[in-house]
């Protein structure tokens, strides 16, 4: 889970960041929930590129959903206006961190906001291999944009095998 105090930071983009994840809860527990995003508003406080359409992964959104139901409920009030965003409400910012969690997992994205240490907005993928005998891609696309990062941990790889970070037509930076 993020650390609360990489939200912490965005004090100034704290109501924005709240409409876009919790626009995103809402729509990962609606009945289109396994549809690509494609029609995103994103902050302006959004560092990096997300890659568009976002795309749920159908196995780790069935997983949290759950954790995405109990963190809409507990963001309800704010993101609706009966309770003042504020910086300083760590329940507030604790749960948006955990909301954040979520949707960077199901989304395969890291989603982050100025002001923080972190990687920049876009698409990743950690492989973790103990034995490698076939092919593994880190990501294989048509058209790769933004930022794109794969970190693959093999310990070992059989002859024969294969290991690909990052395989695409065009890697552009939007």
């Amino acid at each position: 889970m993020p650390d609360p105090t990489d939200i912490a930071v965005i004090s100034s983009a704290l109501p924005a960041t709240l409409t876009f994840i919790f626009q995103r809860l809402e729509r990962l527990l609606d009945s289109r929930a396994a549809e690509p995003e494609e029609d995103v508003a994103l902050p302006g406080s959004l560092v990096g590129t997300l890659q568009l359409p976002l795309q749920p992964a159908r196995d780790v959104l069935q997983t949290r959903r759950g954790e995405l139901e109990l963190l809409q409920e507990t963001l309800a009030d704010y993101a609706h206006g009966t309770v003042p965003v504020d910086i300083s409400d760590q329940r507030l910012v604790r749960n948006l961190a955990r909301a954040r969690g979520a949707l960077e997992a199901i989304y395969g994205q890291h989603l982050t906001f100025e002001g923080e240490d972190r990687p920049a907005s876009g698409p990743f993928v950690h492989q973790r291999v103990t034995t490698l005998s076939g092919e593994a891609t880190g990501i294989d696309s048509d058209k790769i944009a933004g930022n794109s990062r794969v970190i693959q941990d093999v310990q070992t790889v059989d002859a024969g095998g294969k290991l690909i970070g990052m395989r695409g037509q065009r890697n552009t930076r939007q």
